[in-house]
C-alpha cells in the first residue's frame, strides 16, 4: 500500500471520526470529549506537527548551504534566486488575478443575508524597511531559535558561499554538511511513515469542530475560493509546467500528492516542508542546488493560496457593505496583493494580514475580515495544498532551466515512492 493511499484512509476515518463526535455533542466534561479528543487525539496531531517542525530549521539550513556552496562555483545564485522569485511573483500575480474574475462573474457577497461576524483585530503590518533588514539576521542562531526562515535561508546561502571560497577547509566541513543532509533525508523518510497517523488525529479535531452552519451561511464565498483555488492548481501550474519544461502535468500532480495532503492536514507550508523538499528531489528529480534554494523560499513567500482568497474576499467585502470597487482599485488589489506575499511573510497570521493590508489599500473596512473566519479554517488546509503545489512547479520550472533536472526520474512513477514496508 503507497503511502499516499495510507495517508487518503487515515483523512478518511479521522473525518468521519470527528464527525461522529460533533453529531454526539460532547458536553465538555464527557469522557471522550476529555480524554479521547482533547487528550489522545489532540495530542497525537501536536506530536506529528512536532515532528515536521522539529525538522524545518536543520534541514533548510543544511540542505541549502550545501545547494548554496555547489552554486557558488558557478556562478548561478543571483541568475537562480531571480528566476524563483520572479516566477514566485508571476504566479501570485495571475492567482489573485484568477481570483477577482472568477468573483466578479460569480458575487458572492450579493444577497448574503445576515451573518455573524466575528471581532477581529488586525495586526500591524511590518514596513518596506524593516522587511528589507529583517531578511538579513544579527544572530543567526537567534533566528533559528525562533523559526524566522528568512533570515535562516540567507545566512544558509552566505555561509555556503563562504565554504565555497575557503578552499579546502571550506571542502572539509561541506562534506560534513553533505553527511549530514544524507542523514536527515532518512529521517523525513522515518516521520513520513507515521503521518497517516498523524493526519488521522488532525483530521478527528477537524471533524468534531468545523462550523457547517458558517459554511452553509457563506457557501457561494467560500465555493467560489474553492473553485479558484483548484482552477489555479489544476490549469495555471500545468500550463507553467508544460510551457516552461515540456512535462507531464499530470505526472507532476501524482507525484506531489504526498506533500499536498500533508499540507492539506497541517495547513502550514512551513510544517510541510520536510516532505516537499523529499518529493521535489527524490521523486520529481530537481537536484538538490535547486530544491533547497526554491522550495524554502517558497514555504516562506509563495502566497498563491492566499493571494486567491484575497482576491475573492475583496469582492465579497465589498459586495456585502455595499461598496463600489473601480477598475483602478482592483489592479491596486492585484499589486499589493502580490508584494505583500514577500513583506508579511515572516509575520504570524499571514494570511489574515496580508487580506487587512488590501483592504486598507481600497478603502474597505478591515473588520469584514471578521465575516470570513469562520470558514477560513478549512479554506486554509485548501489554500496551503495549492502553495505547495506551486513551490514544487516553480523549483522543477527553475531546474529545467538550469539543466539540472533529472527527467528520467521524472518519468519514473516508482522514483522515491514511499511504502509500507519502508522503501
Amino acid at each position: 500500500m503507497t503511502l499516499t493511499t495510507r495517508i487518503l484512509i487515515g483523512m478518511a476515518l479521522g473525518l468521519a471520526c470527528g464527525a461522529l463526535l460533533q453529531w454526539l455533542a460532547l458536553q465538555e466534561s464527557h469522557f471522550l470529549n476529555v480524554y479521547f479528543l482533547h487528550g489522545l487525539i489532540a495530542g497525537g496531531g501536536e506530536i506529528f506537527l512536532r515532528l515536521l517542525r522539529m525538522m524545518v530549521v536543520p534541514l533548510v539550513l543544511i540542505s541549502l548551504t550545501c545547494g548554496a556552496a555547489s552554486l557558488g562555483a558557478t556562478g548561478k545564485v543571483g541568475r537562480l534566486g531571480g528566476k524563483t522569485i520572479g516566477l514566485y511573483l508571476l504566479t501570485t500575480a495571475v492567482a489573485v488575478s484568477l481570483a477577482l474574475s472568477l468573483a466578479l462573474v460569480v458575487d458572492p457577497g450579493l444577497g448574503v443575508g445576515e451573518v455573524e461576524s466575528e471581532v477581529y483585530t488586525a495586526k500591524e503590518a511590518p514596513g518596506i524597511k524593516n522587511t528589507l533588514v529583517n531578511i538579513f539576521p544579527d544572530n543567526p542562531i537567534k533566528a533559528m531559535a525562533d523559526g524566522r526562515m528568512l533570515q535562516v535561508i540567507m545566512f544558509a546561502i552566505l555561509l555556503g558561499l563562504a565554504l565555497n571560497a575557503a578552499g579546502s577547509a571550506g571542502q572539509r566541513i561541506l562534506a560534513v554538511f553533505e553527511d549530514l543532509n544524507e542523514i536527515f533525508m532518512k529521517l523525513i523518510t522515518m516521520v513520513i511513515h507515521v503521518t497517516p497517523y498523524g493526519v488521522f488525529c488532525l483530521m478527528v479535531t477537524l471533524g468534531a469542530t468545523v462550523g457547517l452552519a458558517e459554511i452553509t451561511k457563506l457557501g457561494v464565498y467560500f465555493f467560489t475560493v474553492v473553485f479558484a483555488l483548484l482552477l489555479h492548481m489544476t490549469l495555471v501550474y500545468p500550463t507553467f509546467l508544460r510551457v516552461f519544461t515540456g512535462l507531464n502535468p499530470l505526472t507532476y500532480l501524482r507525484k506531489m500528492r504526498e506533500p499536498m495532503l500533508v499540507a492539506f492536514s497541517t495547513s502550514s507550508s512551513g510544517a510541510t516542508l520536510p516532505v516537499t523538499l523529499r518529493t521535489v528531489e527524490q521523486r520529481v528529480g530537481v537536484s538538490n542546488n535547486v530544491a533547497s534554494f526554491a522550495v524554502p523560499l517558497g514555504a516562506t513567500i509563495n502566497m498563491d493560496g492566499t493571494a486567491i482568497m484575497q482576491g475573492v474576499a475583496t469582492v465579497f467585502i465589498a459586495q456585502f457593505f455595499g461598496i463600489g470597487l473601480s477598475a483602478e482599485d482592483y489592479l491596486l488589489v492585484i499589486l499589493t496583493a502580490t508584494l505583500a506575499s514577500i513583506g508579511t511573510a515572516a509575520v504570524p497570521g499571514v494570511g489574515l494580514i496580508m487580506l487587512t493590508m488590501v483592504l486598507d489599500q481600497v478603502g474597505l473596512p478591515a473588520a469584514g475580515v471578521g465575516l470570513i473566519i469562520g470558514v477560513d479554517r478549512l479554506l486554509d488546509m485548501m489554500r496551503t495544498a495549492v502553495n505547495v503545489t506551486g513551490d514544487g512547479m516553480v523549483a522543477t520550472v527553475v531546474a529545467s532551466s538550469e539543466d539540472a533536472l533529472d527527467r528520467d526520474t521524472f518519468r519514473d512513477k516508482h522514483a522515491g515512492a514511499v511504502y509500507a514496508a519502508g522503501n
